[in-house]
């Protein structure tokens, strides 16, 4: 009984001077909890929204006011003409541009009909449907309000359309964030699986005695890995377009090009990940419970950073998938060009410089 006690002290003893572990047992729950807590909601507020009033009177002005302090909307912008509808969509920061009619209050008090036009950024199909349902609703409770006769309820008729995705098809959403979620794991957890191993059994004593130096090392661990999930990321974007319908209406050099970049930033993070980890278990581990759950969760991927609180939305900008999410639909969506995207291209392009030299330094550390 002494040794059995004794047994069970010593594997107490064993995980608590392990912090890896500690973190993994303790920390990990606590952060699904508040993460899920804050994140997973089917409510929207602040989404940045684009007004373009051709009338500018009194309705159209009270009317704007009740959205924007709603809390569910912000403004982003006042447009001047019909033609700056199109850019600013394409930006993909404004989700909604809400169009009032020529001479709307006249009409609505002389004819008792105004039309007000709603165009929701549809490429993300059920984000699109909540603001044109939330709009839609602040502006029947407008009309239900001033004007106390049912006869007038209504009359204010919103003109819907869904910009990019008129079907609403899911998978406008979901094939580029499976596509940032694939590549990730499959990329980072198989490079630092790879290096692991070569820790494990003991081959990297083997590899240190060679004439290559550790930078020529950790690239020769790369290069069959960036092969294998460049071919994987072609053949998702073929599934995406042959058997989903998902169009590719930008430049597919382009959309090959931005897919390796980020193959090559999930590569760099799994080669960090292997400088970590002593074993090909460790190594799996971080790499599904670190890189799985903020690429659904904090990416963009299935719930909208807007409705994040704001130290999430600030965690969001060191989310690599957040970036490539945000590329993969402007190209193949939206058919934006590089001017577009420089922006995300310049992150994505940043980290995988930082993350390589970090992983590469610590792995030459180990060495010494």
């Amino acid at each position: 009984m002494k040794s059995f006690l004794g047994f069970i002290r010593k594997e107490f003893l064993h995980i608590f001077r392990d912090y890896r572990t500690m973190l993994l047992l303790f920390g990990m729950p606590i952060a699904e909890i508040l993460i899920f807590g804050y994140v997973v909601t089917n409510e929207i507020k602040d989404i940045p929204v684009a007004i373009l009033d051709q009338s500018k009177d009194a309705v159209t002005r009270e009317i704007t006011s009740k959205i924007l302090s709603s809390g569910y909307f912000k403004l982003e912008q006042n447009l001047e003409g019909a033609e700056e509808i199109e850019a600013i969509l394409k930006t993909g920061h404004v989700k909604e541009v809400i169009v009032f009619e020529a001479d709307f209050s006249n009409k609505l008090e002389k004819e008792g009909r105004a039309a007000v036009q709603l165009l929701a950024d549809a490429s993300d199909p059920n984000i699109a449907n909540l603001i044109v349902h939330y709009t839609e609703g602040i502006l029947n409770d407008y009309i239900r309000k001033q004007y106390l006769d049912t006869e007038m309820v209504g009359l204010v008729n919103p003109q819907v359309r869904m910009v990019y995705n008129q079907s609403l098809k899911g998978v406008f959403m979901f094939v580029p964030g499976t596509m940032a979620l694939i590549l990730m794991l499959i990329s980072a957890m198989m490079t630092s699986i790879s290096i692991a191993r070569e820790k494990e059994l003991g081959t990297m004593e083997v590899l240190m005695v060679t004439p290559v130096r550790p930078t020529q090392i950790v690239i020769g661990k790369v290069i069959p890995y960036i092969t294998l999930s460049f071919t994987n990321a072609i053949m998702i974007i073929l599934l995406g377009f042959f058997v989903f319908g998902l169009p590719v209406r930008g430049s597919i050099i382009l959309l090959l090009a931005e897919s390796l970049l980020y193959i090559s930033l999930a590569l760099s993070l799994g080669i960090l990940i292997s400088t970590m980890a002593n074993s090909q278990q460790v190594a799996m581990f971080i790499s599904l419970f670190a890189l799985m759950l903020p690429t659904m969760l904090l990416s963009g991927f299935i719930f909208p950073i807007e409705n994040m609180p704001v130290i999430l939305q600030w965690l969001t900008h060191i989310m690599p998938p957040k970036y490539f999410i945000i590329v993969i639909k402007n190209i193949m969506i939206k058919g934006d060009g590089f001017m577009y995207v420089w922006k995300e291209t310049l992150v994505m392009a940043g980290m995988t410089g930082f993350f390589l030299l970090l992983a590469i330094r610590k792995f030459k550390t180990r060495l010494e």
